[in-house]
C-alpha cells in the first residue's frame, strides 16, 4: 500500500476574498504614493523639497542672510516654533501678533492655529522654509512659528491686592536665583496644574518669560502671573507682613515635606538655584526651610521637580483640607 499523497492544488482557497475585504475595511482611501514613506515617488518628494531648500539657503546666504523687512519682527518680540508649542500657545490664548506658515507644509494642527490667529485679527503669512529656518536660527520650526510680544509682567501688590478680592487662601512661588528658562517653564506648568496663584522673580539673575519658557509652560505662562520685582527679600518681607509664611526649599531644611504644617496657611515657597540653593539673606528670611527626603544614592533634585513636588503636597493638603 503507497503512502503517497495527491498533491493539493495550487490557489486561493475558497471565501479568501472575503476574508481579505474584511481585512481592509475601515482602513480608509489609500495614501497618495507621494505620501506613503516606502513608495519611490515619497523619496523623490522628499529629495525635490531638499533640493529647493538648499536653493533657498543659497539664495538668502548670497543676501547676506538678510530678512525682507515684512519679516522682521518687532523689537522685543520672539517666536514660539513647533506644531505642538504652538497648537498649546494658541489653545491657551498666548498673545500673539502673526503666524509665519511654510507654504506646503501644512497639517491640521497649522491650520487650526492659522484659524485661530484669523479670529484674534493676526495675520498668517505664508514663508519660505528657508526664510523661517533664518528667522529661528535653523530651529526646529516644523513649518510654523508665531510671534509673541513681550511678557506682560505683573507685581507682588497686584497678585496680593487680587487673592484678598476672591477670598482665596494665597499661594505664591518665589524663585531665588533661577536661571534657566526650562525650569521657570516648568514651574510655572506645576503652578497651573496645583492652582499655585502666581509665580515671583526678580529682575536680575532670574530667567524672564521668553519663547523657550513659553513653549515648556504649555500655555501656563498665559494662566499664572508671573510677578518681577526688583529685591526678593524685601518683597519676601513685604508678603510677611501681610500675614504670609515663608518657606523655603533645600535639601538640609530643618523639617520634611511630610511633616509641614503651614500648608493651610497664606504661603510663600520659595525655591533656590540647583547650584546655590538658597541664598543666604533669602534663607534668613524664611520662617521655616523644608527638605523632600530621597534616596540616598541621588544628591538633590531638579529645582523645577522639588518645585512641583512640593506643590503637590501643599495642594493635596488644602484640597483634603476643604479649602
Amino acid at each position: 500500500m503507497s503512502n503517497h499523497q495527491p498533491a493539493r492544488k495550487k490557489g486561493p482557497k475558497v471565501g479568501s476574498g472575503g476574508v481579505r475585504r474584511r481585512r481592509l475595511e475601515g482602513r480608509g482611501p489609500t495614501p497618495k504614493a507621494v505620501d506613503r514613506e516606502y513608495h519611490p515617488a515619497y523619496a523623490k518628494k522628499k529629495a525635490k523639497e531638499e533640493q529647493e531648500r538648499k536653493a533657498e539657503a543659497i539664495k538668502i546666504a548670497r543676501a547676506g542672510g538678510k530678512l525682507p523687512s515684512y519679516l522682521k519682527l518687532e523689537p522685543g518680540h520672539e517666536l514660539i516654533v513647533g506644531r505642538n508649542a504652538v497648537v498649546e500657545a494658541v489653545r491657551a490664548d498666548v498673545p500673539l501678533t502673526r503666524v509665519f506658515i511654510v507654504s506646503g507644509a501644512v497639517d491640521e494642527r497649522m491650520e487650526e492655529a492659522a484659524r485661530e490667529a484669523a479670529d484674534r485679527g493676526a495675520p498668517v503669512i505664508e514663508v519660505s522654509r528657508g526664510h523661517l529656518d533664518v528667522m529661528t536660527e535653523k530651529a526646529a520650526h516644523q513649518g510654523i512659528a508665531i510671534e509673541v510680544p513681550p511678557y506682560d509682567y505683573t507685581d507682588i501688590d497686584t497678585v496680593t491686592a487680587d487673592i484678598e478680592a476672591s477670598g482665596r487662601t494665597g499661594l505664591i512661588l518665589a524663585l531665588d536665583s533661577i536661571t534657566d528658562p526650562h525650569n521657570l517653564g516648568a514651574v510655572l506648568r506645576s503652578a497651573s496644574a496645583f492652582d499655585a496663584d502666581a509665580v515671583l522673580i526678580t529682575e536680575r539673575r532670574s530667567a524672564s518669560v521668553n519663547a523657550t519658557v513659553w513653549k515648556v509652560s504649555a500655555g501656563a505662562a498665559a494662566r499664572v502671573p508671573v510677578a518681577r520685582e526688583t529685591n526678593l527679600v524685601r518683597t519676601l518681607n513685604n508678603l510677611k507682613s501681610r500675614g504670609y509664611f515663608i518657606v523655603g526649599l533645600a535639601g538640609e531644611g530643618d523639617v520634611i515635606l511630610d511633616d509641614l504644617e503651614l500648608a493651610d496657611m497664606p504661603l510663600v515657597l520659595v525655591t533656590g538655584s540647583e547650584g546655590r540653593g538658597l541664598s543666604r539673606l533669602v534663607r534668613d528670611t524664611c520662617d521655616q526651610v523644608c527638605s523632600i527626603p530621597i534616596s540616598g544614592e541621588m544628591e538633590s533634585l531638579n529645582a523645577a521637580v522639588a518645585t512641583g513636588i512640593a506643590l503637590y503636597e501643599v495642594d493635596r493638603r488644602r484640597r483634603k483640607a476643604g479649602q
